[in-house]
């Protein structure tokens, strides 16, 4: 139910602009229509109009315009996925107003109209009502197979052995990455096993849902809740404690942000890899060795974990509890700039090289500007 929040910004008026100043879409194009409060006035015309009562009268009696016109769902559909809804406008706005709230209202009216990205409907569709219940169509038996291959791969590169549980019950941890990391960043999930053996933490995968993307979260709330219950349903029959997410921001988000909103049973808590990590670290049940790089190396922090403030300081702790030339950039936390693939539009190929050149264009700069030779990105984005 958006239409308390649609009723106050109608009210407070969402005109001044400000916003402009935190925007890197805008700062890139300098194109009006790229200004957060823009998107959002289109979104609340269209609202006062159609569905007050007083928009109504003003339009029958005045003709005060703010029909809903094709030229105007077309404006929509084009200005609506070029926000990464990044949310660092929230912070700039006199008024409190939430454009990335906004940006997420705007696709999912959008979506109820079936205009919605091919990139993000493919996956969705395969996820919900394909035969591998995954974004990335990896049936079961790949999935074993794959384990199997990373503790091989494991053994063979550090001379340790490190397990990936399936299936197992009453643990305290059930693990959900982004399913495609089991294709494209199998360093990633070796380090995730040898992080959870080493703090000596029971955990499990679940053979029966395995996936942590929810790509409803950048375009429909139906989608979004129905993929949360996935998640939710896997826990409670594997009886795990709580749910645990790998590195990646929007999993992260819609899980912590969303269980509690549409889970109708028993609570589960929701963490994330960085926090087991660093709590790992602090209890002295990991050691990191401060030779290992010695390359200068930077940190982006991805909008879904830190615009909230929820994991901020936590992967710098980390970081530096192995890297001795560490560097922020400017502004970092909080405040950060988005990579430009945020809102799900990595996933939109017709975008691409919108969320190259402009999109991404403040985080290049951002990197650049820190000398570093490596950047550390807990997000596949």
């Amino acid at each position: 139910n958006y239409r308390f929040i649609l009723d106050l910004y109608a009210k407070t008026g969402v005109k001044c602009a400000g916003c402009a100043v935190t925007c890197q879409v805008y700062q890139a194009t300098g194109d009006p229509k790229d200004v957060p409060c823009y998107r959002s006035q289109m979104l609340l015309d269209i609202y006062k109009r159609h569905f007050t009562t007083g928009g109504m009268l003003k339009s029958k009696y005045l003709g005060g315009g703010g029909d809903l016109t094709e030229e105007k769902i077309d404006e929509m559909a084009e200005l609506f996925y070029r926000c990464s809804a990044c949310r660092r406008c929230r912070e700039e706005c006199a008024f409190g107003t939430d454009h990335g709230l906004m940006t997420r209202l705007g696709r999912y009216v959008l979506s109820e109209a079936g205009i919605i990205p091919k990139g993000l409907v493919l996956a969705v569709r395969e996820q919900l009502d394909g035969a591998t219940g995954n974004t990335s169509a990896i049936p079961v038996p790949a999935l074993l197979d794959t384990l199997e291959f990373l503790e091989e791969d494991f053994e063979e590169i550090y001379g340790e052995s490190v397990k990936f549980p399936v299936d197992q019950e009453d643990v305290e941890y059930i693990f959900f990455p982004a399913v495609s990391d089991y294709l494209l960043e199998a360093d990633t999930l070796m380090g995730n096993a040898a992080v959870l053996q080493q703090a000596g933490i029971k955990w499990t995968i679940g053979s029966g849902y395995f996936d942590g993307i929810n790509y409803g979260l950048f375009y429909s709330d139906w989608v979004m809740e129905r993929i949360i219950d996935k998640v939710v349903a896997e826990a409670r029959r594997l009886r795990a404690k709580k749910i645990l997410i790998g590195e990646c921001g929007h999993a992260s988000r819609t899980a912590r942000q969303f269980i509690p909103a549409f889970n109708d049973g028993e609570p589960l808590a929701v963490v994330n890899i960085m926090e087991v990590t660093w709590d790992a670290i602090q209890s002295g049940k990991i050691k990191l060795d401060m030779d290992t790089i010695s390359d200068r190396v930077t940190y982006h922090d991805p909008c879904n974990i830190a615009r909230s403030g929820w994991v901020v300081e936590q992967p710098r702790n980390i970081i530096k509890a192995f890297v001795k030339d560490f560097v922020e950039m400017h502004p970092h936390g909080k405040d950060n700039y988005c990579c430009g693939g945020g809102g799900g539009t990595v996933s939109i190929d017709e975008i691409h090289d919108f969320r190259m050149n402009v999109a991404g264009k403040a985080k290049a700069d951002q990197l650049r500007a820190t000398g570093a030779n490596i950047v550390i990105a807990p997000c596949a984005n």
